[in-house]
């Protein structure tokens, strides 16, 4: 008996020495983001590759000039990147042609690709024109948010609409975001005051989550048993880390207005797996409002995100709940 209590002791201590070397690492790591410079603020150059001429970047802080923006993260997509960019603009240019005031941009963000990304992308400028597709190039792999708050920071839209490059999802479901964010900025308009009528919608900030949540019972029947545990077990991470209110923060198809993108592109600090939940966490600091919205997806082989991606990704809300939640991290307002 002596001999399991001393045992007991022994894990106890061990247990409680390991939690709080793993607490005092989080802490510093999160100090440590706090003066981390290593986001990629260098403005990008776009060069028109027809006339070989630098194009004056945009930042967010400036007044849109586009109706909507699409910013396409790209890492090693050389194979699935012209199908998605094929479908994209053949459904923006018939939109166009139908109405004269509709304008978009593609800003394809090239995270460090050591394929044939930069290429293709650049085939695309050169055949729709740098007016309609501008190409970013990190330089090496900063990962998957950093691309997109990268895309984000230098676009011009009124609308900003964060896609992926495999084309997983219907590039026309972002009718279903934008219909929703109209229809919210209208009840914000006549709920506010008599200024808030002549506010563009670019004015007021609003974000659109596309969803596959109405999905999850057909994904449930398909999976292995531990990767549902492992969805499962992740999904409750989440709720503790960034609280309740969106069933589906992973699926990357999500629409913000340009207000709101200023709001949350300017704070943001995971560049890798849980930028998502990060955005969910600054939507509620900053009273955004979000709409959780379904669309249609398809499972696209070519993955980057598989079991070794779990531990990164717990690591990293971890960091966040810490840095938020202390005040480490500071807001700009």
């Amino acid at each position: 008996m002596e001999f399991i209590w001393t045992l007991f002791e022994f894990l106890w201590i061990f247990a409680s020495v390991f939690a709080l070397g793993l607490v005092t690492a989080i802490v510093f790591a999160a100090f440590r983001r706090k003066y981390n410079h290593t986001h990629v603020e260098v403005p990008p150059v776009f060069e028109d590759p027809n006339s070989l001429k630098p194009v004056t970047c945009p930042h967010i802080l400036d007044p849109a000039d586009k109706y909507i923006s699409l910013i396409i993260p790209a890492y090693n997509e050389e194979h699935r990147l012209p199908g998605a960019l094929d479908e994209t603009l053949n459904y923006l240019q018939e939109r166009s042609a139908k109405d004269k005031s509709f304008s978009y941009e593609v800003v394809i963000v090239d995270d460090g690709s050591a394929d044939g990304t930069k290429r293709v992308a650049f085939d695309f400028v050169k055949r729709y024109t740098v007016e309609n597709v501008r190409v970013v190039l990190l330089g090496r792999n900063h990962g998957k948010g950093e691309a997109i708050r990268k895309g984000m920071l230098h676009s011009r839209g009124e609308l900003l609409l964060m896609l992926d490059a495999d084309g997983a999802t219907k590039v026309s479901d972002l009718e279903k975001l934008e219909n929703q964010i109209h229809a919210v900025a209208v009840k914000e308009r006549k709920s506010g005051d008599s200024s808030a009528s002549d506010l563009r919608i670019s004015d007021v900030p609003i974000a659109a989550f596309g969803s596959r949540a109405h999905l999850e019972e057909k994904a449930l029947a398909t999976r292995k048993w531990y990767r549902n545990f492992l969805m499962k077990g992740f999904h409750l991470v989440v709720l503790l880390a960034a609280g309740p209110g969106i069933r589906d923060t992973q699926c990357g198809f999500k629409m913000f207005t340009r207000a709101a993108a200023r709001k949350l592109f300017t704070n943001i600090r995971l560049k890798r797996w849980c930028f998502d939940v990060e955005l969910v966490y600054l939507c509620k600091l900053f009273c955004i409002p979000v709409i959780e919205i379904s669309v249609s997806w398809s499972e696209i082989p070519g993955s980057k995100v598989n079991l070794l991606s779990i531990p990164n990704m717990l690591w990293e809300l971890a960091l966040m709940s810490v840095g938020y939640r202390t005040g480490i991290w500071k807001i700009q307002s």
